[in-house]
């Protein structure tokens, strides 16, 4: 993914695409995406302005435009490094994937670092990582000191904030490099390490073992658990938040592109991964368009057998 989506490298186009979101912002989605063609005709190769383009015809009803757009974007790099399949998986045109491209992934978050504390925090009401932290205490107690602990999509390092006083050895791992550098810059990990939470962890195993917010970009968790489950030392707490949807899906592709899960889905599935759920607890962890997620903080134990 570019590293800025507003830039096509030509300045016609990008002045177009600018008058384009203008106008996008106040509702006039057809003109908007008028422009955003006539911006395409200068700069054709800005993968970005293609999707551009497709949602603001989706918000002009013109679904069919918009996927052939998508399509279009997913054939010519199946890596997929815009969410083309995501968005066709949204309107039903192709089967929920399992997981997201790790490279959308990776991109978003990039485009997303230098905002994202103020954005998730201030805006967003965000409030994962002390609600991981209350749950983490309730089931190990408030003093309890860990010898080493794996932060999972560790990001700018909201959650190891909390966790550097609790733990004699921190490990972050995260996808994105602009993440990761703003971690970095507040000295509270022992390790950084840029990386897929779905690869081998080549490591001791950890005493404790938390995903904040990351397990929400999965649908498919069995991976996941799996590998939790070989890095985390047996009888070990691991801390985690999903956002929730009850039904008879294991898990939901919601319209933010984020996965929602079923809990007693979740329960199974955690068992089946070798551990002992202590506790799956409902709660709002931020909100969306002014409306609450419905989400679970989620405790569970290594099984020692």
């Amino acid at each position: 993914m570019a590293d800025d989506p507003h830039r096509s490298g030509d300045p016609i186009a990008d002045l177009r695409a600018a008058h384009a979101r203008d106008y996008a912002q106040g509702g006039e989605f057809e003109v908007a995406a008028d422009l955003m063609r006539q911006a395409l005709e200068v700069a054709p190769d800005w993968t970005a302005g293609r999707m551009q383009l497709a949602g603001f015809l989706l918000q002009a009803d013109r679904e069919t435009e918009a996927r052939t757009i998508f399509q279009g974007i997913l054939n010519a790099d199946p890596a997929d490094p815009y969410g083309a399949e995501l968005k066709l998986a949204a309107l039903g045109a192709v089967p929920v994937p399992a997981a997201p491209s790790p490279l959308f992934v990776a991109g978003l978050f990039d485009q997303y670092a230098p905002r994202f504390e103020e954005a998730l925090v201030n805006r967003l009401g965000y409030r994962v990582p002390d609600l991981l932290v209350a749950a983490i205490d309730r089931l190990a107690g408030p003093d309890q000191v860990f010898a080493r602990t794996l932060d999972l999509g560790c990001g700018t390092g909201l959650m190891g904030e909390r966790l550097r006083g609790r733990t004699r050895w921190l490990e972050g791992v995260d996808l994105s490099p602009r993440m990761l550098e703003r971690a970095r810059r507040k000295e509270i990990y022992d390790v950084l390490r840029e990386g897929d939470i779905l690869e081998p962890v080549a490591s001791e195993p950890f005493d404790l073992v938390t995903a904040a917010d990351v397990l929400t970009y999965l649908g498919d968790l069995e991976p996941a658990f799996r590998r939790i489950a070989e890095a985390a030392r047996l009888g070990s707490p691991i801390a985690f938040s999903v956002e929730v949807e009850d039904g008879d899906a294991p898990f939901k592709l919601r319209p933010s592109l984020r996965y929602a899960h079923e809990p007693d889905h979740l329960w199974r599935l955690l068992g089946a991964c070798g551990f002992e759920t202590v506790a799956i607890e409902r709660a709002v962890i931020r909100q969306d368009a002014g409306a609450d997620v419905a989400g679970a903080i989620v405790t569970a134990r290594r099984a020692e057998r």
